[in-house]
């Protein structure tokens, strides 16, 4: 129970990694607030929580809104007494290189991506630092190496591990760690329905050095351990959770796969 009596936030927790930690938080004893713009979804994952004997309540925010995200703070302290973690998880990718982006996309993204962990961490922290705690954000292995055709994804995931940086410097005195998770292609609903079942997943794949595509569940396993604990003395990392993907150099890549 790594997370016994805490109290966590879960943006994005409607589907995919968000609620896979969602699940994972509370199996490891922590009441969950968890936070989607979708409301089917956000109910689906709290009521799902609740019937395997946990603690969790809804709720509907858009995580780029800065009084919806005071407004999120203040319903887990008023429904839950504290407030030990906050995951920044919610996320979008609209495609397309900086000519064929529209700006309104753009901004979309830097609110989605980057402005909510600024907003998160705004009214996160004073409701923290009495007793400490711990925020994570799901960044991306896209933050580290650019992706063709993705530059308001890449660039605001690159933003978010700076920002990420900038939290832990800040905020370490106060007792609140800040680490991010930098994912590599994880089964998530978004990218199998890029992939689909035929040579791009093929092909997705063989350029794993581990053979597979990394799951959900994998992904919260690693914010589990960042929210808890267990990584105390850790604060200002970006995690790489990507099966080997940057670790292996493009020539061994090819080799391998040909």
């Amino acid at each position: 129970m790594l997370l016994e009596d805490k109290v966590a936030i879960v943006t994005g927790a409607g589907s995919g990694i968000g609620r896979a930690s969602a699940l994972r938080f509370a199996a490891e004893g922590a009441a969950v607030l968890v936070v989607d713009v979708r409301e089917g979804r956000a109910q689906r994952s709290a009521e799902e929580i609740v019937a395997a004997g946990g603690r969790a309540s809804a709720c509907v925010i858009d995580v780029g809104d800065p009084t919806q995200v005071e407004d999120m703070v203040a319903t887990a302290l008023r429904q839950f007494d504290r407030l030990d973690v906050l995951f920044n998880n919610a996320a979008i990718s609209p495609p397309g290189t900086a000519v064929e982006l529209s700006s309104s996309d753009w901004d979309s993204a830097w609110k989605i991506n980057v402005s909510s962990l600024f907003y998160g961490a705004k009214f996160a922290v004073p409701a923290m630092a009495d007793h400490g705690g711990s925020i994570v954000a799901t960044a991306s292995i896209s933050g580290l190496a650019a992706d063709a055709g993705q530059v308001g994804y890449v660039t605001s995931k690159g933003a978010v591990i700076s920002l990420t940086r900038a939290l832990a410097v800040d905020h370490a005195r106060d007792g609140v760690r800040v680490n991010c998770i930098c994912p590599g292609l994880t089964a998530t609903p978004p990218l199998l329905h890029a992939l689909g079942d035929g040579l791009r997943y093929d092909t997705a794949i063989a350029s794993q050095p581990i053979g597979r595509l990394g799951q959900p569940e994998e992904i919260a396993d690693v914010a589990v351990w960042l929210a808890s604990s267990e990584s105390s003395y850790i604060t200002g990392q970006a995690i790489v959770a990507d099966g080997g993907l940057t670790a292996e150099s493009q020539f061994s890549r090819i080799s391998r796969m040909t």
